[in-house]
């Protein structure tokens, strides 16, 4: 099978290395024959062009695009799709952002767009709830989606330090980007809810409507309270499906030390899906990386070159959190606006809620205008 590769970076490198190598039978049946490079500078293989069109007007079965970003990442997948061709992407912000438009482009062409490589990097988690899904009804998920945050917590937990110092290391071993404002905002992390909403649930939601608090407020004192309570902070998102419609946030979470998913180490990825006849079935693994995200593009090639047939029916859906409820801490500059629902106040500034709505939650923080404010779930 012959391939179309948009994008020749850390990931696209990767996909170039895996097939290359030809370490199995059924890697060796795929063959990378043009590659999108950025500029002349790159242009190190007869493969490689500057020039889009001697992709996606070449002789080629797939396309993979490794590019990342929305433009124009999404018009030439589309384009893709279009003019025949199955595709596979890694890139989490642009399918998250036209997941209706590129599913129903594909269906309408009798292609097929797999997107393994979008959330939990090599676990596979894509290919894991479709496994489950032949047989069982997905009633929820749960998990560490992003491994630079994994790996600033899990540091600020074992070694005290502080956040902004973990950053730093984080953004020094590649494990952050430069601007990192999508991994510590939630931002990331949302995308893939959004992605394993539609994979889990057949449900079509708008990024922006998932509820996303990150880790760019956490402080020293904040991972000291948990561990004081034997807990550990992580960023989870999570999901469900009910007779209430979906619900799906993302926030930092103070996990019972008792929870599997407290001791996911470093830089790593965990999560956890619950379904009616299996019960609940935990994964984890590498979410990012040069290989372990290559080796997530490559497999969906592979079940491309089988014949798999990945036509279904999405629907579109509002976000209903109204029956979540918890309890949560939070850190503000003005803690009067949460009195009438706190419950215990640790000191000047930093309270714990009763069990509390999720929105009535989300409004009083509306309201409140801090923008320096700290939200956590206490897990029960």
């Amino acid at each position: 099978m012959k391939i179309g590769l948009l994008g020749h970076g850390v990931v696209g490198g990767g996909v170039t290395a895996v097939i290359d190598a030809g370490a199995s039978e059924s890697v060796r049946n795929l063959e990378v024959t043009n590659i999108l490079v950025k500029d002349q500078s790159e242009v190190t293989d007869g493969r490689m062009s500057t020039n889009a069109d001697d992709v996606l007007n070449a002789d080629i079965d797939v396309v993979a695009e490794c590019m990342g970003g929305l433009e124009p990442a999404h018009s030439f997948v589309k384009r893709a799709l279009e003019a025949g061709h199955s595709a596979v992407t890694s890139n989490k912000k642009m399918l998250a952002n036209y997941f209706e438009e590129l599913m129903e482009t594909a269906e309408k062409n009798h292609a097929v767009l797999l997107y393994e490589a979008t959330a939990g990097g090599g676990i596979p988690w894509m290919a894991n709830l479709r496994q489950i899904r032949r047989i069982d009804r997905i009633l929820s998920f749960r998990g560490i989606f992003n491994g630079t945050t994994n790996y600033i917590l899990y540091h600020m937990d074992l070694e005290d330090r502080d956040f902004d110092e973990m950053l730093k290391e984080a953004q020094d071993l590649g494990y952050a980007e430069r601007d990192p404002s999508d991994d510590i905002d939630g931002f990331d992390v949302r995308y893939k809810v959004q992605i394993s909403c539609a994979s889990a649930f057949d449900q079509i939601v708008s990024p922006d409507d998932i509820p996303a608090f990150g880790i760019r407020f956490i402080s020293a004192k904040d991972i000291a309270w948990a561990k004081s309570r034997g807990r550990t902070a992580k960023l989870i998102g999570r999901a469900a499906m009910n007779e209430k419609g979906l619900q799906a946030y993302v926030m930092p979470v103070f996990l019972n030390n008792s929870d599997y998913l407290s001791r996911i180490p470093s830089n790593l990825n965990g999560i956890e899906s619950v379904s009616v006849t299996l019960g609940p079935a935990g994964f984890i693994g590498q979410g990012a990386g040069s290989l372990p995200t290559a080796h997530a593009v490559v497999q969906d090639l592979i079940s491309i070159s089988e014949g798999i047939e990945e036509h279904r029916h999405f629907e579109k859906s509002a976000v209903a959190n109204g029956e979540v409820n918890g309890v949560y801490y939070i850190r503000t500059a003005c803690p009067e606006a949460f009195t009438d629902i706190t419950d215990e106040v640790i000191c000047e500034g930093t309270l714990i809620t009763r069990k509390t709505g999720l929105n009535a939650v989300l409004e009083k923080i509306a309201q409140c205008g801090d923008e320096k404010l700290f939200i956590a779930e206490v897990a029960e």
